[in-house]
């Protein structure tokens, strides 16, 4: 009699990506946490005045040294080191301290955020908010999930009274007096609830997919924070779309031009998509 074989226990896929992902994020949460009273600017980017801090130095060196240990032949793409390329076809995308601005003049509202891409496609997203220490995650196909497991389920009503609350974003390419801009961001503010305009880019999504916004406006969005934040927002539920209503891929390669998107559920979608080809007709 012979035994039986013992059975092979699979992962699920990505699990060891993810796992990776969210201990360096939350190793560099505890780190930047620490901190925090202490940041201050090295350098501006952009012609917008944007801030790089000591903060932003230390914790991408944190996250890049965990990725290069673990997944050494994977390419890297990071918000103050550029690219980091080793010709493979998953690229992990870095931002170590989304909202520097915020941490420059002392405003507690910033995240750390980890993405993997296979080709331009994401297939983990994670966010952690050092600031209460909570951390959210998604892998393509999984759904999106807190640190404690709990599945997030996506937008719902988030202040109570008429029209939906919404975050926006736009790159750092974006002229000041950018016309297509200019007008969605007027349409936005008078036919919405609130508009939340947070400097951290990652922070919309992670509020959009936990649900306490109702939708998430971009116009040329920068590469970097988009594809994990897209993905952890619609593994919990909402709809993707372009500012014309057609399906969004959440990608980081290609023109800014190709990074413009609503994101929501179907009942604000709608509204929102209105709202956003009628300011796109007077632009």
């Amino acid at each position: 009699m012979h035994n039986a074989a013992p059975d092979i226990v699979r992962r699920p896929p990505f699990a060891a990506e993810r796992r990776v992902a969210v201990a360096a994020a939350e190793a560099t949460g505890r780190l930047l946490r620490g901190h925090f009273a202490d940041a201050r600017a090295v350098r501006t980017k952009g012609a917008h005045g944007d801030v790089v801090t000591d903060l932003d130095l230390a914790a991408e060196e944190l996250i890049l040294a965990r990725l290069r240990r673990h997944f050494p032949r994977d390419r890297i793409l990071s918000e103050e080191a550029g690219l980091l390329d080793t010709g493979n076809a998953r690229t992990w995308l870095v931002d170590p301290l989304d909202g520097s601005n915020n941490v420059a003049i002392g405003l507690p509202a910033y995240v750390v955020g980890i993405g993997l891409c296979v080709g331009d496609t994401p297939v983990v997203g994670v966010v952690h908010e050092p600031v209460t220490g909570r951390t959210w995650h998604a892998v393509t196909g999984q759904g999106a999930h807190d640190d404690e497991g709990v599945r997030l389920r996506g937008p719902r009503t988030g202040l109570p009274g008429p029209g939906p609350v919404l975050a926006w974003t736009q790159g750092h390419a974006v002229d000041r007096e950018d016309r297509t801009a200019t007008a969605l961001r007027g349409a936005l503010e008078r036919r919405c609830r609130r508009v939340l305009q947070l400097w951290a880019p990652l922070l919309g999504w992670s509020l959009l997919a936990r649900g306490t916004i109702d939708g998430f406006v971009g116009y040329r969005a920068e590469g970097v924070d988009l594809p994990p934040g897209a993905l952890l927002a619609a593994e919990a539920g909402a709809e993707l779309r372009t500012l014309r209503g057609a399906p969004f891929r959440p990608g980081f390669s290609g023109p800014d031009s190709g990074r413009s998107f609503v994101a929501a559920r179907a009942e604000t979608l709608t509204y929102v998509l209105e709202e956003v080809a009628a300011a796109l007709r007077g632009a």
